[in-house]
């Protein structure tokens, strides 16, 4: 008997929850899942593939060929829900918020279609297409709720998200995401603070700050210096060690928040920061409304304000319209940046954006050729930048799931405050996922660093008794439920991507 069979006989429903695309998504998914589990069901076993009562599908519009892969995967769960007496199927997320009624159509077999704004109806949907027979697709045209208002199951003891924004007030022509996701909503300061100590006082010593514009924060409130006085607000909350934010918009980034960051000990010297394009005329062709100097200004006073900081980005390659020269104006600023990472990606059509009707569509051969150059050169300043790090001592958070290799090799796996990933010796005391080990680099990779020698300490934290303690609790649930921890920290790079670029995927 499956462990899901098992379930079915003492009655608990299982469910699953499908993510694709950005940050927000990942974090909506932890509220689905919460008001899911506040509902009674519980979450089937990892790689279930489908084997659940309720399958959520959590969808990104950005991506190309996002549609095709959803109405793919729902294909394959078609004869499993057959099979499967009371399953139900619900579509979610920036996809649904743009196709609506379309996916009922395309797959009939599918329950509930809810949006970005409607999060927190799931639960009632699934009942009502369980007691009328039919499918129900409801779709708010405005935020209801702030989310975090919702129900959450973390995926992480240790690391959260608080999102302290949800829209976009920006037109970057080459973005769906602001038609779907609507007008910045801002959340009040005492709100988000409260969700911070609330989470701190569970174990969380780590938290990122969400937003589509993460650094427009205020807008909505009236007060443009919000997002610095809230970087500054973290930083008096007591066992709050780390405080990450993402994604910032250059629009928005100005001294204050520059000054917040370097001031605030908790506040990691990284900074992702969406460049897009290195070119002036690409850029007003974007709607990005900075330019190229305005960009190398930001980095030139973060690095004199903070050093050590690792500065990451997000570049699209063959925008409609750009030239050899200014491709070679994004190859300019890289150099001049330094990067520790980029995430480029290759421009693709994304219908009901201004950029995919434009002329001058770049020829893929073209934009392959770009893409594979401009890789070429940031892999060599990624490796350059880290071999900088060699013979540093870097205080390490200790990650779960984050080294594919730590079993073979011995090693554990670790971010460090600038979020370089560090893979270290396995010590002989015991540590934990959350704990805090100190280690001196000896090797450097395009994308990770090594500490082969010695760990010289290990801290156990309270993030990491919050690790243990949930561990042992999910270890006593009934079977079929299985906790399934994400990589904490900025992704490392695909060997070939493609999308918008958007800042916030």
């Amino acid at each position: 008997m499956s462990s899901s069979d098992r379930s079915q006989a003492v009655g608990v429903k299982t469910y699953e929850v499908r993510t694709y695309g950005c940050q927000m998504n990942v974090h909506d998914s932890e509220r689905l899942s919460g008001l899911l589990e506040d509902a009674g069901y519980v979450r089937a076993p990892e790689g279930s593939d489908g084997d659940a009562d309720v399958v959520v599908f959590n969808t990104c519009a950005v991506r190309e060929n996002a549609d095709n892969k959803l109405y793919g995967n729902l294909g394959h769960l078609a004869p499993k829900k057959t099979q499967r007496p009371g399953m139900q199927i619900a579509v979610g997320g920036c996809l649904a918020q743009k196709d609506r009624d379309t996916i009922v159509k395309r797959a009939p077999w599918v329950d509930v279609v809810f949006g970005t704004h409607n999060i927190g109806k799931l639960p009632v949907l699934l009942e009502r297409a369980r007691v009328q027979e039919e499918a129900q697709v409801e779709i708010a045209e405005s935020l209801e709720a702030f989310p975090s208002t919702l129900p959450t199951r973390r995926e992480s003891a240790y690391a959260a998200w608080v999102s302290i924004s949800v829209g976009c007030n920006n037109t970057c022509t080459f973005c769906i995401v602001p038609a779907l996701r609507g007008k910045e909503k801002d959340r009040r300061p005492g709100d988000i603070l409260a969700e911070v100590e609330a989470l701190v006082a569970e174990g969380v010593s780590e938290i990122t700050l969400l937003g589509q514009n993460v650094n427009a924060y205020g807008s909505d409130i009236g007060d443009r210096e919000a997002f610095s006085k809230l970087l500054r607000a973290c930083g008096n909350i007591d066992g709050l060690e780390r405080v990450r934010f993402t994604s910032p918009h250059p629009r928005d980034f100005t001294d204050d928040v520059i000054a917040a960051m370097a001031e605030t000990p908790n506040v990691m010297p990284q900074l992702h920061m969406p460049l897009q394009s290195g070119s002036d005329t690409v850029l007003k062709a974007m709607r990005r409304s900075y330019r190229q100097e305005r960009y190398l200004g930001i980095i030139e006073k973060v690095r004199a304000a903070i050093p050590h900081a690792a500065i990451t980005t997000d570049i699209i390659v063959g925008f409609p319209g750009e030239t050899e020269e200014d491709f070679e104006q994004t190859l300019h600023v890289v150099r001049e940046a330094r990067f520790a990472q980029a995430f480029t990606f290759q421009y693709s059509k994304r219908p009901g954006t201004p950029a995919a009707t434009m002329d001058n569509q770049i020829p893929k051969e073209v934009v392959q050729a770009r893409y594979e150059r401009l890789v070429a050169l940031q892999e060599e300043i990624s490796w350059e930048e880290n071999k900088k790090q060699v013979g540093r001592t870097f205080q390490l958070m200790v990650a779960e799931g984050e080294g594919r290799k730590d079993g073979a090799t011995h090693r554990l796996s670790g971010r460090a405050p600038d979020n370089r990933l560090v893979h270290f010796t396995k010590p002989e005391q015991e540590v934990r996922p959350g704990d805090v080990v100190t280690v001196e680099i000896t090797y450097a990779a395009p994308h990770h660093l090594l500490a082969e020698g010695t760990v010289l300490d290990v801290r156990r934290t309270r993030a990491g008794d919050a690790w243990e303690k949930r561990n042992a609790a999910e270890a006593a649930k009934p079977a079929g439920v299985m906790l399934g921890l994400p990589k904490i920290g900025v992704p490392a790079p695909q060997p070939v991507a493609t999308g918008s670029g958007c800042g916030c995927d």
